[in-house]
């Protein structure tokens, strides 16, 4: 039906455009006196006609190259970021303006044929230079309307607009592990987090399993989802691109982060390792927890309860708050109590770290 009601207009503007000839050619002197009157009238009509059905006939191979014309803008198109087309039609727009007020000058000298000339030619250029310009210039265009939102701004409000941070793509590991929800709410980590859908389906998955540990796992991490996105301030994305072709959800998280060009927030020892062959940026969240733990050195004094015996003969073991395992020499019989100790030494591990302390009172004593 579509089809039919295409070749029809095609049909009525070769009719039309055969008028129009027709038209044109009664004003040339050689054929003004043959084309007067009836006789006129009917050549006119009749090349008219003539045209709307050659036209018709031709039709359905222009309605075939004018969709294939079609298809390659489209795809020509949708190589082309959004943002430059809304840019370069801008500039169109201000191009054509700008010609259209140049030309009417020469068309005041009304010379014949040059102010069409001169007219087309500004059009053309100026329509062209437009595109250009505010293509090329695309980025300096948004530092303008960036700087200029910020003059209204102050404050935080400028500093979030000022630095855009990369996309942060969460891995299953880390949303289970829970504490990522508390690093986003002191603020040291920015938005936008990203929540890959294959992970919500992986956590969905754990979340449903039979085996109660695994059940709770699942659960836990959909609970922290909901805390982050409901309770803290920071933008969450969930990127529906799942990678039917790609089996194993961690290479998915690679490729889903290659392609935003972001980081991932794991603390899965594996998983850190293959990014960072692959040359992909990794928050590790036990290698910040080890980070930002106190400093200990040598020599300092603490106060620690002794819980139980350690592997070697004589050890006892302690533990800081925030889970460093304290070794302290000699120190089995004093499992159950409290007592200072002497830090004699430093272990720092991949697994995190060991400090190694004496009984203060054998060393008081020894000395």
């Amino acid at each position: 039906m579509i089809n039919k009601v295409i070749r029809i207009g095609i049909s009525v503007f070769g009719i039309l455009l055969g008028f129009g000839i027709s038209s044109l050619l009664s004003l040339v002197d050689v054929l003004r006196d043959s084309l007067k009157g009836w006789p006129g009238l009917i050549i006119s009509i009749g090349f008219s006609l003539l045209l709307g059905i050659i036209f018709y006939i031709l039709s359905p191979r222009l309605i075939k190259n004018i969709r294939k014309l079609i298809s390659a803008i489209e795809i020509e198109l949708q190589k082309i970021p959004t943002s430059e087309i809304i840019l370069g039609s801008i500039g169109l727009i201000i191009g054509l303006l700008i010609a259209y007020l140049l030309s009417q000058p020469i068309f005041e000298f009304g010379i014949p044929f040059i102010g069409v000339a001169a007219s087309v030619l500004l059009y053309g250029i100026f329509g062209y230079l437009g595109i250009k310009i505010a293509t090329r210039k695309s980025e300096d265009i948004a530092n303008i309307i960036n700087n200029t939102s910020l003059i209204k701004k102050s404050g935080k409000e400028r500093l979030k607009l000022t630095y855009k941070s990369c996309p942060k793509i969460l891995d299953t590991s880390v949303i289970i592990d829970g504490r990522i929800a508390d690093i986003c709410k002191t603020g040291f980590i920015e938005g936008p987090l990203v929540i890959p859908m294959f992970v919500l389906e992986e956590l969905q998955h754990i979340a449903d399993s039979s085996d109660g540990l695994k059940r709770n796992r699942g659960r836990r991490g959909l609970d922290i989802l909901n805390k982050i996105q409901k309770e803290l301030d920071i933008e969450v994305i969930i990127h529906e691109k799942k990678f039917d072709d790609i089996q194993e959800v961690d290479s998915k998280l690679l490729k889903l982060t290659q392609l935003l060009k972001g980081k991932i927030i794991t603390n899965d020892y594996n998983l850190n390792k293959v990014a960072e062959v692959q040359s992909i940026d990794v928050l590790n969240i036990n290698e910040l927890a080890n980070a930002v733990k106190p400093v200990v050195l040598p020599g300092e004094e603490m106060i620690v309860q002794v819980v139980r015996d350690g592997k070697e003969a004589g050890q006892g073991l302690a533990y800081l708050d925030d889970g460093t395992m304290i070794v302290v020499e000699s120190g089995r019989k004093f499992i159950g109590e409290t007592i200072d100790v002497l830090v004699t030494s430093v272990l720092q591990t991949s697994a995190g770290r060991m400090i190694f302390a004496k009984p203060k009172s054998l060393v008081d004593r020894a000395g």
